[in-house]
């Protein structure tokens, strides 16, 4: 789904959003908000949705064969294609981040920056394998679903969000063919990717360009952001820990995340004109500074 009109010598945001969303219900909230619209009106967005992932979708043919996260990667380069577009900034939650990494490690020529929400770089672990297969006799799939996407807390303080979602899984999304997008997900690789080390090998494989690792303080996926950004370039990576922040930041704070990612793509060299250089401040353990090809995080503690 394309809206605004690629140009030739700027990128278009390509999201690909997790299990058990779709484009809609994962990114509405923070490309309907106002702050936003300052982002799009300079560049064009793509939205992809895993096959069978969109509202009132109707089930796959018993024949059909769903993709893997890896193959779903490699569809990537043919929707650019089919579109015209010569680069993308990419912007995935969960499933969808994972399925962007791994587009921007096998072509990295098409990607000029990164921005990952929830990213898990592991494959599943053998003690995940074997509690997924008890919950499978165990609980419904809305049930998995909400213990993907929510952090317990979450899920026992914030009734109405976790609500919403429960609704909006159970009554617009296709059960069989989410369970396949899920299936594929838990079933992906390791991401094959290593840190530079200064002095050492500085050709190991990781990924080229400026990513931006998203995560709320309250979300089941910070140990794993935090892992993934100990196994990226240091030079090219920010770790953004929003504080007093749920499982979804681009739902819970939209204002934030909107103005962390004006600050990124002015760092990619985009939109300078309609944003003022500055310090950006955000309450969430990190303070950045954005100029022009480069980020830099220093990292610190709220007391």
């Amino acid at each position: 789904i394309m809206t605004g009109t690629p140009k030739a010598n700027r990128p278009v945001i390509l999201t690909f959003h997790d299990v058990g969303l779709n484009h809609k219900s994962c990114f509405e909230t923070l490309f309907t908000h106002e702050d936003m619209q300052e982002i799009v009106k300079h560049l064009p967005v793509c939205h992809v949705e895993a096959p069978g992932q969109q509202e009132a979708a109707k089930s796959l043919p018993t024949s059909y064969s769903y993709p893997t996260v890896d193959q779903l990667s490699e569809a990537l380069p043919a929707v650019l294609k089919n579109f015209g577009l010569r680069s993308v900034i990419g912007l995935g939650v969960g499933a969808g981040a994972y399925i962007l990494a791994r587009f921007a490690l096998n072509h990295p020529d098409l990607v000029d920056g990164l921005v990952l929400i929830n990213v898990n770089p592991n494959a599943e672990g053998l003690m995940d394998s074997v509690a997924n297969k008890i919950t499978d006799w165990t609980q419904t799939l809305p049930d998995k679903l909400i213990a993907h996407l929510f952090g317990q807390e979450e899920i026992q303080n914030n009734y109405d969000l976790v609500a919403t979602y429960r609704h909006y899984i159970t009554a617009t999304m296709n059960q069989s063919n989410v369970s396949q997008f899920f299936r594929s997900y838990n079933n992906r690789s390791t991401l094959d990717v290593q840190r530079p080390v200064s002095g050492g090998n500085i050709n190991v494989r990781t990924l080229k360009c400026s990513t931006l690792l998203v995560v709320g303080d309250n979300s089941p996926a910070v140990e794993a952001v935090v892992d993934c950004n100990s196994k990226l370039n240091p030079n090219k990576t920010t770790l953004l820990k929003m504080a007093d922040c749920g499982s979804l930041p681009q739902v819970d704070q939209p204002a934030k995340v909107t103005e962390a990612l004006k600050y990124f793509i002015q760092g990619l060299g985009y939109c300078e004109s309609v944003y003022n250089l500055k310090l950006l401040i955000i309450p969430l353990r990190c303070n950045i500074t954005f100029s022009r090809g480069s980020l830099v995080s220093n990292a610190y503690k709220s007391k």
